[in-house]
């Protein structure tokens, strides 16, 4: 497990840090130190491999750990008070972390256990300079798809709005392409792809395509030019930046633009900074401390945990049924499945009314411990952490013919790596785009192919 425990980690820097973390914070609970640090760790694995790989394993791990550590750890420790009572922390902090502690560390485990050497998240930038080479307009061509897709996918519903909707993504596959295999920097083609997704995001109030797809693109930059340690640290810093201001302003900005579709924008985005920042200011204590619970997912496993089983008994694998049904099978064949965001089901488990237009999700943490309790749900954690590792694992062995299938990887994941999603959607969208995917790879044999190189 290299992947998970490097050789070259700086132990002696990371003790000396969490020390002085402990001295400077020793109010806080063991619990809440403990998950804080297992966050760093997580963290910073992320932050070294960005240059080298396609981080998906890392960036499963990291956004666990921010939603179900570092946000019920600020909440434990005062600012709950800043909080609507249904979105506080239901049950002591004892009971929670001696859970989700267990439960995200095990799937990370399982995420790194057969990971080797990063397998399906290290690129053959070689082949992609010859794969681009040989087919010199499929980058263009990906991102003509993707943008076209993006259009069409909201006049459709369902399983077929789900198709153009992944079809969407192709944009960030050419340009993925474009960044690896080209020399030079295609501005035009990087400012269309990357205005698309600000815009719809903007348009939607919906803002963690942004941030994923971002974050996959830096990674890929990082890549192609082998970001130093200065970069990454100034990138981190406006990264976190941003996703701060994102977080502390969407809900003010929802509010305008719920009452006004055609408001939805930059403008209205800019003009709901100002109101913020003409207050107490964006960056308060005040706004910060209110919006922790927009990185704190452990709320609804606590509300989960009063409801389950003193209102409502253990599923034992019958949800869980529900949800394997949900992901694999085509409403055609499964017409009462599972829909996306059920908030029946949400509303049973959890105990939250939910109002119309309100949306949240369960979890897979969640959906593991309604289903066996707490042990049972750790295990349940590991089982889907293997699950995601053979998914990567798998693609690492497409990518010996179809080098280019790595690329595909981040399409696949990005909606499993939100922790805040149930896990009908969450496998629902890996299994239908993984097999997209591999329908178009084998289609297109030939396209795909990896490149032999003369001698």
């Amino acid at each position: 497990m290299k992947t998970l425990f490097p050789d070259k980690f700086n132990w002696q820097s990371f003790l000396l840090v969490g020390i002085f973390l402990r001295l400077i914070f020793f109010s806080i609970s063991w619990y809440s130190f403990i998950a804080i640090m297992i966050s760093m760790y997580i963290i910073t694995l992320l932050f070294d491999s960005i240059s080298f790989i396609v981080p998906t394993r890392h960036l499963l791990g990291s956004f666990m750990c921010v939603q179900f550590f570092i946000g019920p750890a600020l909440a434990y420790n005062g600012l709950d008070d800043y909080q609507y009572f249904m979105y506080k922390m239901r049950i002591p902090e004892s009971d929670y972390f001696l859970y989700a502690i267990p439960a995200v560390v095990f799937f990370i485990i399982g995420l790194h256990l057969n990971a080797e050497k990063y397998k399906g998240e290290v690129i053959n930038i070689n082949q992609i300079k010859l794969f681009v080479a040989k087919n010199k307009s499929i980058s263009y061509l990906f991102i003509g798809i993707g943008l076209i897709a993006s259009i069409l996918a909201s006049f459709f519903s369902s399983d077929l709005a789900f198709v153009f909707y992944l079809l969407g993504g192709f944009k960030f596959i050419g340009l993925f392409l474009l960044i690896l295999g080209t020399d030079q920097i295609r501005i035009l083609p990087l400012l269309i792809v990357i205005g698309s997704i600000i815009s719809s995001s903007l348009g939607s109030g919906m803002f963690h395509d942004l941030l994923t797809w971002l974050i996959y693109t830096i990674s890929i930059f990082a890549i192609k030019y082998k970001f130093n340690l200065r970069i990454k640290a100034i990138g981190l810093s406006i990264f976190v930046l941003i996703v701060a201001t994102i977080q502390i302003l969407k809900g003010s900005y929802r509010q305008e633009t719920g009452l006004n579709k055609d408001a939805a924008g930059i403008g209205t985005f800019a003009k709901v900074y100002e109101k913020k920042n003409s207050g107490e200011g964006v960056f308060s204590f005040e706004n910060l401390a209110q919006n922790n619970v927009r990185i704190n997912q452990g709320f609804i496993i606590t509300n989960i945990m009063i409801t389950v089983p003193d209102k409502v008994p253990f599923s034992k694998g019958s949800e869980l049924y529900q949800i394997i049904e949900a992901a694999i099978l085509p409403r055609i064949l499964a017409p009462n499945k599972l829909n996306a965001g059920d908030r029946t089901l949400f509303s049973k488990y959890s105990g939250i009314p939910l109002t119309e237009g309100t949306s949240m999700g369960l979890s897979s943490l969640g959906d593991a411990y309604l289903n066996f309790n707490v042990f049972g749900g750790v295990i349940c954690m590991f089982i889907l952490g293997l699950f995601y590792s053979a998914v990567l694992n798998y693609f690492y062995k497409k990518s010996k013919s179809f080098p280019a299938v790595i690329l595909f990887t981040p399409l696949i994941f990005y909606y499993p790596i939100r922790p805040d999603c149930e896990m009908q959607t969450i496998l629902g969208h890996l299994v239908k785009s993984a097999f997209l995917i591999l329908v178009i790879i084998n289609v297109w044999k030939s396209t795909f192919k990896a490149v032999k190189v003369q001698s």
